[in-house]
């Protein structure tokens, strides 16, 4: 199922300008491609953990890969827009449903510290491999068959999934429907996320005047509110709020949003940037975007765990920050003719080794802020501030390349040359969400004594590594 989801995440990106062309986006529509999803998925993470508590993990597991499985085909036969972004959405519903349990499936599955560690180690290569395997895929499968089959490959791999999951999954009990799950929590952040990401997305376009959408941005603020304020009444909430008190969960989760905003919003636009600019295929796109995931799957699988436990999660993150930014704003720089081995490649190697250290850095850091009683509670938000701020992320950087864009263009600059300045304001913007994640670390996080002569998977007792096992898996490889 997670070699799905990564594999699906990449290789849509890929075909996106194919499918604009095919079902007549505009750019701010097309971004709908992967916000509804996206959407779905963080609304739902939070409600999903705890049906899994209440039914059973394996239940909601299969129910997820069912939902998802069945969301891929309603893509891959979608004839116009509509039918697309609802099936993206129940993808969404689907990834969410067996996200939220799979980890601590694990957990269940391999007890003994050895073998949890091997089992995570294999979830962390399958998540890399799924996404380089998918930006390949991504290329080959649009040109030779069209951008259908990026969706319809998931039945197969859905189909193996279902039959392995009934097989070797253990059935679970849990505590009984009677026990409580706040679904109108789940309505109220679902609803209010998802208007919020509208009426940003809407602002490049002229469908809505700007009172419209000044009551749709205040709709949102209120359903986020009210959501807010059913968690603290709430008997059983989805998001215990006394979280929140910790200094380190809170400040932790703030650079979660602000690197995941980055980095999902520069993986949609230098997509359309390397097609709509310099005039790739699908499959070069593919194959260009591979320097970041190679390097993003090394750093994460060999050398992050074993810097964070010599220099502490604290340095590692703001050094990783710095590279991160720092290939952005050089990526801004690309020319309208840029020489993808000049302007783009290093940039994408720089990107992937600051991600490679940033990601399982920013995520151990707010796992590891958590007591133990409030790990789950602790890993929830933080899946739902990865997806949160992917979200609301690329909506506001798709929104700034096409406002630029525009304005470009009624001004009188060449088509091309205004698509490249929307872009490359967008990277700066994106640049700009790294660098406050890194006064975020650098002003909240307090330093922590990295573990003496710990390596990679020596979890010494009392230590940040503690964290690495249960967390670095958690650091979805962004794709």
């Amino acid at each position: 199922m997670q070699l799905m989801i990564i594999l699906d995440g990449t290789i849509v990106t890929v075909a996106l300008p194919t499918i604009q062309n095919d079902l007549d986006f505009s750019q701010g529509g097309l971004s709908w491609v992967v916000n509804s999803y996206l959407i779905a998925f963080a609304g739902l993470l939070l409600l999903s953990g705890r049906l899994g508590d209440l039914i059973g993990s394996k239940k909601v597991f299969l129910a997820g890969l069912v939902t998802f499985t069945l969301a891929s085909l309603l893509c891959g036969i979608a004839t116009n827009q509509e039918m697309l972004i609802g099936g993206r959405f129940l993808q969404g519903v689907g990834a969410a449903l067996a996200s939220a349990v799979v980890l601590g499936m694990i957990v269940g599955l391999y007890p003994e510290p050895a073998e949890q560690a091997k089992a995570m180690g294999i979830y962390s290569f399958v998540s890399a491999g799924g996404a380089s395997i998918g930006l390949i895929a991504g290329g080959v499968i649009t040109d030779a068959l069209g951008w259908h089959w990026v969706f319809l490959i998931n039945l197969p791999i859905g189909a193996i999934a279902l039959v392995a999951g009934i097989k070797l999954l253990a059935t679970t009990s849990g505590l009984g429907l009677r026990a409580g799950a706040d679904a109108i929590g789940a309505v109220l952040v679902t609803a209010g996320l998802s208007l919020g990401v509208f009426t940003i997305s809407q602002v490049s376009e002229d469908h809505y005047s700007a009172a419209e959408l000044g009551v749709y941005g205040a709709v949102s603020v209120v359903l986020l509110i009210g959501f807010l304020i059913r968690q603290a009444k709430a008997a059983r909430p989805l998001l215990a709020l006394r979280i929140f008190r910790n200094r380190e969960i809170s400040g932790a989760n703030i650079a979660v949003v602000l690197v995941f905003s980055a980095g999902f919003g520069f993986q949609f636009l230098n997509a359309l940037y390397l097609q709509r600019v310099l005039g790739f295929d699908s499959m070069q796109t593919g194959l260009a975007f591979l320097p970041a995931p190679l390097v993003i799957g090394t750093m994460s699988l060999f050398f992050t765990a074993r810097l964070t436990a010599r220099f502490g999660t604290r340095r590692v993150l703001l050094t990783g920050l710095l590279f991160l930014g720092g290939g952005l704003l050089l990526l801004s720089r690309a020319p309208v003719d840029g020489n993808y081995w000049v302007d783009v490649a290093p940039t994408l190697v720089i990107q992937g080794f600051g991600m490679g250290l940033t990601v399982p850095s920013v995520i151990m850091r707010a796992m590891s802020g958590a007591a133990p009683a409030d790990a789950g509670l602790a890993s929830g938000l933080n899946n739902t501030a990865q997806q949160a701020g992917a979200a609301v992320g690329l909506a506001v950087l798709a929104t700034v390349a096409t406002s630029r864009s525009n304005t470009l263009v009624s001004e009188g600059t060449a088509q091309i040359q205004a698509l490249r300045d929307g872009y490359s304001l967008a990277f700066v913007f994106a640049a700009g969400f790294v660098f406050l994640a890194w006064l975020v670390t650098f002003f909240v996080l307090r330093d922590k004594a990295p573990v003496a002569g710990a390596g990679a998977g020596e979890n010494a007792p009392g230590g940040e590594d503690d964290a690495v096992r249960d967390t670095t898996v958690k650091a979805v490889v962004v794709h």
